[in-house]
């Protein structure tokens, strides 16, 4: 298993260890041990999965303390452009994304921390889009960032993505205030 820091402190990309002969390929996804000796303390408390068309984009979403969560997020099939924004007040990199292309054939994950807004784009029809996540859903701990923020100034590239009316309408970037430290 490979980790790669971002430009951003505490996301980090991960690539797993993939074996590869003439049945098929194996890989372990998560393995506490492991993880743990790489310095990576998690504790997963509920798994989420999504199949969506191409063109489809969710986000950007957080849940706010104490229901915060950090989510390692990964393609079963198909790809997504994934992007996760700071939302840490103290950080250097407040309002700051990154992105990654996440892939059925790279197989990388992205470990995207507490505070930080996340969403993706799907590249590809049936794309299956997977996280497991450290703390669970609470309705009322919801929010979310407007995907095409000009303060946050995202390049989704795509020009007319398929929203649900909630990312729609989620507030701007300027007017939020983060409940992160």
């Amino acid at each position: 298993m490979e980790i790669i820091k971002t430009s951003i402190e505490g996301l980090l990309i991960i690539k797993p260890d993939v074996f590869k002969d003439e049945r098929g390929y194996f890989f372990e996804s998560y393995n506490k041990e492991r993880f743990e000796r790489e310095g990576l303390v998690m504790n997963f408390v509920q798994d989420n999965e999504s199949k969506s068309g191409k063109g489809v984009l969710r986000g950007l979403h957080f849940q706010k303390p104490p229901f915060a969560q950090g989510k390692l997020v990964r393609v079963v099939k198909g790809a997504v452009m994934d992007i996760a924004v700071d939302l840490r007040r103290n950080s250097s990199t407040y309002g700051k994304w990154e992105s990654r292309i996440l892939t059925e054939d790279n197989k990388e994950m992205f470990w995207i921390p507490e505070g930080f807004a996340h969403g993706f784009v799907t590249l590809e029809d049936n794309t299956v889009f997977t996280y497991k996540c450290t703390n669970v859903y609470n309705k009322e701990s919801e929010g979310s960032l407007r995907w095409n923020d000009p303060d946050i100034n995202i390049d989704w590239n795509i020009e007319n993505p398929i929203l649900s009316e909630k990312d729609k309408i989620s507030p701007l970037f300027k007017n939020f205030k983060t409940p992160f430290i």
